[in-house]
């Protein structure tokens, strides 16, 4: 054999054997780190209902499959998983992803204005036009460390206020719901004299008005914030500055106080909701301890769905009054939304499952067996049997609040400062000052207006 020809097929036969032995390390290398792939750690708070966990444990089972990738789902309730996640990332280890209904004025405006999160706007772009102007804005957040703002979470659901009534308790005293005013201070009269009326017909304990009283609620400053939104309260410019040195706006803060703080003390809101735990007013209205209540959830009546008498009929869903000008209420709406961080090894896979979970087709299956007890921010899910039934006496009227009514999302949108502001709860602790300590309603405003000043200094 010619010598240079036996040289160059010695060359090649080595070459192929070297490029097999190489793609043969390659694939053992691929196959170990597929074995050794660190799972999607998901943080998820457990469901009022084991619908709602069946339905997210159905979600990434089949993202797993889908994507050949592991995930391991925490199901904690709402206070644990909110404690572990803060004292996660406050360690720098947060998990991959986190949903818990509270991240969105306990942690994430602060993380976002960190540069602690990832910024998930290739997750939101290609289904952008899918949601509600209120759902994306509520995400679209302040970053002090890259000076932009950008999308920094997922929307998956809103809620805002609604108010409940016994109508078999009305009827005791021979009123309908055609009897309810739909003017300001002519609807709050009602329930007090509804009050005063059946106490004199059955010497009952029942009390006229639910709203809650303690600092330890968030349903608390829900309510109270949606009041200031009532009275035309605006704490922030557009530009998200501070406006409560305004004597304008001082002086409407005093307003609500009194407004809230005087229903207690005259006698028309139970004594102890002061004392009120986030489910308490629930469960004082369940009792038929109160004839009307407000509450930031539709909770109360998905609590009785299976007792067809007391949710179809017992239980009545109103939509607020008229503001005190005439005009109809706007709605503060609170959108709750899924997180990554920019730290997580598995971001690539993280934004994988929350594009999965947006799908319309999954995020609706979750948002129905939750019960309606918080909305889609996706309008064309709306259109789903599940929330346009006319016969159905509490989504419907939701259903008309979020599309007929003007809402807004909360201040921290504007300045991330004001997230702080809802953590600290400094309107319940204002309510307090006032029913507890006695103070004045003027001076536990400028209390609270030193405190609102005190923290967006920190900022």
């Amino acid at each position: 054999m010619n010598k240079k020809l036996f040289v160059l097929l010695f060359f090649l036969v080595s070459l192929f054997i070297v490029t097999c032995a190489n793609q043969s390390a390659k694939l053992d290398s691929q196959k170990t780190s597929l074995l050794e792939t660190t799972p999607l750690t998901i943080w998820w708070v457990k469901g009022f209902y084991p619908e709602e966990d069946e339905a997210i444990k159905q979600i990434v089972a089949q993202w797993e499959k889908k994507s050949g990738y592991p995930a391991q789902l925490l199901l904690l309730n709402d206070d644990k998983n909110l404690d572990i996640t803060l004292e996660a990332t406050k360690m720098g280890k947060p998990p991959d992803i986190v949903y818990n209904p509270r991240i969105e004025y306990a942690i994430t405006p602060r993380l976002a204005w960190e540069d602690k999160l990832a910024d998930v706007s290739d997750v939101i772009e290609p289904v952008k036009s899918l949601y509600t102007q209120t759902a994306l804005a509520s995400v679209y957040l302040n970053n002090n460390v890259a000076k932009k703002r950008s999308y920094y979470a997922v929307p998956i659901q809103q809620q805002t206020v609604h108010i409940h009534y016994w109508q078999d308790l009305l009827e005791k005293i021979n009123l309908k719901n055609s009897d309810i005013p739909n003017e300001w201070n002519k609807f709050w009269q009602f329930w007090q004299n509804a009050q005063k009326t059946i106490r004199q017909k059955d010497q009952s304990e029942i009390y006229g008005i639910g709203l809650t009283m303690s600092a330890a609620s968030e349903d608390n400053f829900y309510e109270f914030e949606q009041m200031l939104e009532v009275y035309d309260v605006n704490l922030l410019d557009k530009n998200g500055k501070l406006l409560v040195d305004k004597p304008k706006v001082r002086q409407g803060i005093i307003t609500v106080l009194n407004w809230i703080t005087n229903l207690y003390k005259n006698g028309y809101i139970p004594p102890d909701s002061v004392q009120w735990a986030a489910v308490d007013n629930n469960v004082s209205f369940l009792n038929q301890n109160l004839l009307m209540v407000v509450n930031p959830t539709l909770s109360i009546p998905a609590s009785q769905r299976q007792e067809t008498e007391i949710y179809q009929n017992q239980i009545k869903t109103i939509e607020f009054p008229d503001e005190p000008d005439g005009e109809p209420t706007k709605y503060l709406v609170s959108v709750k939304h899924i997180l990554t961080f920019k730290s997580s090894s598995n971001l690539e896979q993280a934004k994988n499952f929350l594009s999965f979970f947006i799908r319309p087709e999954n995020i609706g299956k979750y948002l129905k067996l939750s019960g309606g007890r918080y909305f889609p921010v996706m309008p064309q899910l709306l259109l789903d049997e599940f929330w346009q039934d006319q016969t159905e006496p509490h989504i419907s009227v939701a259903v008309k609040q979020y599309q007929e009514s003007a809402t807004r999302p909360f201040n921290y949108v504007v300045n991330p400062a004001y997230s702080q502001v809802l953590s600290e709860n400094v309107w319940g602790k204002a309510i307090e000052r006032v029913i507890i300590d006695g103070l004045s309603t003027a001076d536990a405003t400028d209390e609270a207006i030193a405190k609102i000043q005190e923290i967006f200094a920190q900022w």
